[in-house]
């Protein structure tokens, strides 16, 4: 515990975490909490403490995870790592770290989340990124309570980022797990859409989550971390996208019951409901990736 005494302000340690889901604006929601004057800038925005799986978790003290603090009107400071709702085990090492940990989870249409996980990944690794088929391949039946032994390793964690795009979609098994763990008044939920068209809203509903002061002027939006350029593979068709919205329902319904945030405008829900068009979808998807739309049945 010797790092605690390194600074004469004491030790900062973190006392919340924006917990989830990956590429629904998790970046851009760290960056304008950490604007706020009464939160400490975390070293960087995804710590990834708690998704670890080679550590002992029986036998470390967590000395390690914060920092010396650097101002006296510092009271929080966040932790950003989005996987974290959806990685075995990651809530339960949380929770038994701290308890009364304050956690916020941002929500995005469970295709439209999947199709810009899977250009992230070919943007960043070209061919040697999965293909569509390959990313999606993987559906089990819930959520698991560790990661599959073939998918683990200290030597390659891009296994289970690979393999888990549809996995991370399962939000009403993600949320019906983190409630199991910390009470109602430790989560705030937030929709992706909703977010965008009125950050400061938001905003002011994390401050009062965080029991802060508002922002007396609220700092501007920046979408950070957006995925953009062409990329090479074969993209969904329509027949796969609907394929998928339907695994993706039952999900869907029990996130809506237990976060009481609206789904009618997301994608998955038009799509089912027949609002949307499958292989218009299909196509959109493509044409934002810089695809010709995939013919495969």
């Amino acid at each position: 515990m010797a790092a605690e005494t390194s600074s004469p302000l004491g030790w900062q340690r973190y006392t919340f975490s924006i917990v989830g889901v990956q590429k629904s604006g998790t970046s851009t929601l760290s960056a304008l909490f950490n604007a706020h004057v009464n939160i400490a800038k975390a070293p960087r925005k995804e710590i990834h403490y708690f998704d670890k799986d080679h550590v002992d978790w029986s036998a470390t003290d967590h000395a390690d995870y914060g920092v010396p603090r650097r101002r006296r009107v510092h009271q929080h400071m966040g932790d950003a790592t989005p996987r974290y709702l959806a990685w075995p085990g990651a809530l339960e090492r949380m929770q038994r770290y701290d308890p009364g940990m304050l956690l916020m989870a941002i929500f995005r249409d469970p295709l439209d989340r999947l199709f810009s996980h899977w250009t992230m990944l070919r943007l960043r690794h070209g061919e040697a990124g999965p293909d569509w088929a390959e990313f999606t391949a993987w559906r089990p039946d819930g959520m698991p309570d560790r990661v599959p032994a073939d998918l683990r390793g200290k030597a390659d964690p891009e296994r289970f980022q690979r393999a888990s795009g549809v996995l991370r979609g399962y939000y009403g098994s993600q949320v019906r797990r983190g409630l199991s763990l910390f009470g109602r008044e430790q989560w705030l939920f937030m929709d992706f859409t909703s977010f965008l068209a009125d950050h400061r809203r938001h905003l002011d509903q994390g401050t009062d989550f965080l029991g802060l002061p508002r922002f007396e002027t609220h700092p501007e939006l920046r979408h950070l971390m957006k995925a953009t350029g062409e990329i090479s593979g074969t993209p969904p068709t329509g027949e796969e996208l609907l394929e998928l919205a339907r695994l993706y329902q039952p999900e869907v319904a029990e996130y809506a019951a237990l976060t009481g945030l609206p789904v009618d405008h997301w994608t998955t829900v038009r799509l089912l409901d027949g609002r949307m068009d499958a292989d218009e979808l299909a196509a959109r998807y493509a044409a934002k990736a810089g695809l010709t739309p995939s013919g495969r049945r």
